[in-house]
């Protein structure tokens, strides 16, 4: 079995800490698009949900994911992770998982860009499949480019996202606004609530996939994913805090999104700033995301359980062109059969791949226990057990209200699970290959 390890060309322009931050922001969150259900969901609770969730959710997956890039700062990421931990066989899953929940995540921000473009262009909702496609063929062109460009793309849509709630904040704070009832019920309604705020919380592991193109990678990471979750926490908290007092109706906000907030406190105006905020949030974590998945084909291409075409690297940009063109042709596809229930399918396919990691890390404790680890979680083997019991806690509870909530709930789950053993059935098919190999 040949390494996996993509080496790095020398000549590679890398990225430093500032926009590293900015591509992690964008893969983990965009600003607070997509939370507009949770008032709906969880009421009066949104606040002290914000507060505890991305606590127990993603501080523990941040840790792991410091200590095991610090050991092994690759291409590949996770990926290469699993592979020394627990072998080829569940590295392959971990590939797999990642890459259904990407692409089932990716097909949506091309949509959701026109929607938010349809505040101006109200008619280009009739050309969303050109649209959409023409956003996608641009993006997989910028990653071909390069992680500086990406990197540099996205500190300014960060900007551009971030102006534009700093101007609804001021205004926010000046509009005399009301704290309306907002109604919760039941285990369900919590259940949709945590999937909600876990689905916004997601992806601190895949900005690991391309850290031989950081400069100084442990010490970039920590600083970046620091300045990434600080401006996530904060940015959600307060934004959802400003929601509940507008007196916006719950269900409106849920229907007609952060624009319209925009419109009932500062009118047209800050709608429309909101509208483009919301289209530089769709480019920007489309953008963050196509270059991390992407780098996951091109090692596997390596370790042969993809086809080798995988592996093949732009001449002049070094980047793994053959696997951005397989992303956005798959994508371009799923735009086309939109799925229901984004929330809970993601959020299962992503915990399977969280446990696997999380394995991975207790195992290399122990079979690389003097391997390097210039970040290291200061718990042994049963603290880190318990560590990894916060974020199962948190899928328990959301997954338990889905399953004993309604039959289009148990349905998004039940495609989850099935999702989940496709990678080990495609396993079976990769195994006999390797097999007819040697």
């Amino acid at each position: 079995m040949k390494s996996g390890i993509a080496p790095v060309p020398q000549i590679m322009r890398k990225i430093s800490v500032l926009p590293l931050a900015a591509v992690i922001f964008f893969t983990v969150s965009g600003g607070p698009y997509g939370l507009e259900p949770l008032i709906g969901y969880a009421g009066s609770y949104s606040i002290p949900l914000l507060m505890l969730t991305p606590l127990m959710w993603d501080i523990p997956m941040i840790l792991v994911v410091l200590e095991l890039n610090s050991m092994m700062p690759v291409e590949g990421g996770y990926y290469e992770w699993v592979k020394k931990g627990l072998g080829i066989k569940w590295a392959f899953m971990e590939g797999c998982w990642t890459w259904l929940y990407s692409f089932v995540d990716l097909a949506i921000y091309p949509v959701l860009f026109v929607e938010y473009a349809a505040f101006f262009f109200p008619q280009i909702e009739l050309y969303k499949t050109p649209v959409c496609l023409i956003m996608i063929w641009l993006i997989a062109f910028l990653n071909i480019r390069g992680i500086v460009l990406v990197g540099s793309t996205a500190m300014f849509l960060m900007v551009a996202v971030m102006i534009p709630f700093i101007i609804l904040y001021f205004k926010g704070f000046l509009h005399p606004g009301f704290s309306g009832p907002h109604p919760h019920a039941g285990l369900t309604s919590l259940s949709l609530a945590l999937f909600t705020i876990m689905w916004n919380c997601i992806g601190w592991d895949n900005a690991t996939t391309y850290a031989g193109e950081v400069n100084r990678p442990v010490r970039s990471y920590l600083k970046a994913i620091i300045l990434a979750f600080s401006a996530v926490y904060i940015f959600y908290i307060s934004f959802t805090y400003l929601a509940i007092h507008s007196g916006i109706s719950a269900s409106v906000f849920a229907e007609k999104g952060i624009p319209y907030l925009g419109m009932l406190i500062g009118g047209k105006f800050l709608g429309g700033v909101l509208s483009i905020g919301g289209m530089a949030s769709t480019v920007g974590i489309f953008c963050a995301v196509i270059l991390s998945v992407s780098r996951v084909p091109a090692v596997m291409g390596k370790d042969e359980v993809l086809p080798k075409i995988f592996t093949r690297l732009n001449k002049k940009y070094q980047t793994p062109y053959i696997s951005i063109i397989a992303c956005a042709f798959i994508i371009s596809i799923l735009i086309l059969n939109p799925l229901a229930d984004l929330f809970i399918m993601d959020i299962c396919l992503y915990t399977a791949g969280i446990v696997l990691e999380f394995a991975a890390l207790i195992h290399l404790r122990k079979i690389a226990a003097d391997q390097e680890r210039p970040f290291r979680i200061p718990l042994k083997r049963n603290g880190l057990v318990l560590l990894f019991l916060l974020p199962v806690i948190v899928f328990s509870v959301a997954l338990t209200g889905a399953l004993f909530g309604s039959e289009e709930y148990r349905h998004a789950a039940l495609i989850a699970i099935a999702a989940i053993i496709s990678a080990p059935l495609a396993w079976i098919f990769v195994r006999y290959k390797i097999k007819s190999k040697n």
